[in-house]
């Protein structure tokens, strides 16, 4: 059967392709011959054509394709209070190519400032999502973000002398922003999330040694702290998260399959949906997904890429669900891409048309796995 609250059978992740008149304006803006405002419209009426776009794809969602975004993570995190945006020797390295030089750092003490400007976001993207008749999802980072990528190094000694505080207002800064988005009237979030997937890195892990970290752990650590986050949220409120192993300009980051942490996220950590990357071997095989509980939790399996534009074979999809499905039910399963389109204002390398063609697939294959 279809599913009429999120997580949806034919789901997608969150970042879309951005237009080339978004990428005009930015680049205009830089030269200084436009306004923030300026810019600001030009992004209001992009946002409310591509969500009237996903609902005629047959998505029963829509994000704002994190259209107002330079980075999937970085501009929220930046403007917690207590964290700034700043601009580090070298950017993030994936396999092949490297970011820009931005990173975010925890300079004071953390809390959810009442004038987020997502919150005004996700205010515009709801309007035009109920006047789509479509779900308004909204994409943050996950707190763990904010602590696996810099570590100790970036969250300031004097502040926080001992990490256990740090995780303590961490948590409570995330349970701030649920319920700040709720009261805006959000009843889709979705904390996006790479540390899982670095914590099942061997190469990962060892980094994070070099940086002076102890990773032993951090996985119950992290658990707690959303589980802690997310605690209140009310009943009409879906709270799911998207696990990725990097996604920046069709490269990647991390590889190794869902195993180390499989229990504590899929079984301890209270998350009503899953997003997992199932779209490359380094994602590893569907054997962890038997510590989903039975019940009302939701794995979306990601078998269609983001990262390239050819179309994948219908049958090929199924049959990878089909084996998915003898981990878990198949009542607790949907489809999206692994990913979302341009997690990075660069995107990746496919066209806004290949792009639309891959969630097309996705609903049509909901349909004939799920039926109408």
């Amino acid at each position: 059967m279809q599913r009429t609250k999120p997580p949806f059978r034919a789901d997608e992740v969150g970042s879309l392709l951005r237009p080339q008149k978004i990428k005009e304006a930015r680049a205009r803006l830089e030269k200084g011959e436009i306004s923030a405002d300026d810019l600001s419209k030009i992004e209001d009426m992009e946002i409310e054509k591509v969500v009237h776009r996903q609902a005629s794809t047959g998505l029963k969602l829509a994000t704002d394709g994190e259209f107002r975004r330079s980075w999937w993570h970085f501009d929220f995190l930046a403007k917690l209070t207590g964290c700034e945006l700043f601009h580090p020797d070298a950017g993030i390295q994936f396999t092949g190519v490297q970011t820009r030089h931005d990173a975010v750092r925890v300079i004071d003490k953390l809390d959810f400032p009442a004038d987020h400007p997502m919150l005004n976001h996700f205010r515009f993207l709801k309007k035009h999502a109920d006047t789509a008749h479509v779900t308004a999802k909204m994409t943050i980072p996950s707190p763990a973000v904010l602590h696996f990528r810099g570590g100790r190094k970036s969250i300031s000694k004097d502040v926080y002398p001992d990490l256990d505080a740090f995780y303590e207002d961490l948590g409570k800064t995330y349970r701030k922003a649920v319920k700040a988005f709720y009261d805006a009237g959000c009843r889709y979030l979705q904390f996006d999330d790479t540390v899982w997937a670095y914590l099942c890195s061997q190469e990962e892990l060892q980094k994070a040694r070099e940086r002076g970290d102890n990773p032993d752990g951090l996985q119950q650590i992290y658990s707690r702290i959303i589980n802690y986050a997310i605690a209140e949220r009310p009943a009409d409120m879906t709270i799911t998260t998207h696990v990725c192993r990097g996604n920046f300009r069709s490269t990647w980051i991390s590889s190794g399959g869902y195993e180390p942490v499989a229990e504590t996220m899929l079984a301890n950590t209270n998350y009503d949906g899953y997003f997992l990357e199932y779209d490359s071997e380094r994602a590893g095989g569907f054997e962890p997904l038997r510590f989903l509980p039975k019940g009302n939790k939701v794995v979306v399996v990601g078998l269609v890429t983001s990262k390239v534009g050819e179309l994948e074979k219908k049958d090929d999809i199924k049959r990878r669900m089909e084996e998915a499905s003898k981990f878990a039910p198949l009542d607790q399963l949907a489809l999206s891409p692994q990913c979302g389109f341009a997690s990075t204002e660069e995107g990746n390398i496919l066209s806004e048309e290949e792009q639309w063609a891959k969630l097309r697939l996705c609903v049509e294959l909901a349909e004939e796995i799920w039926g109408k």
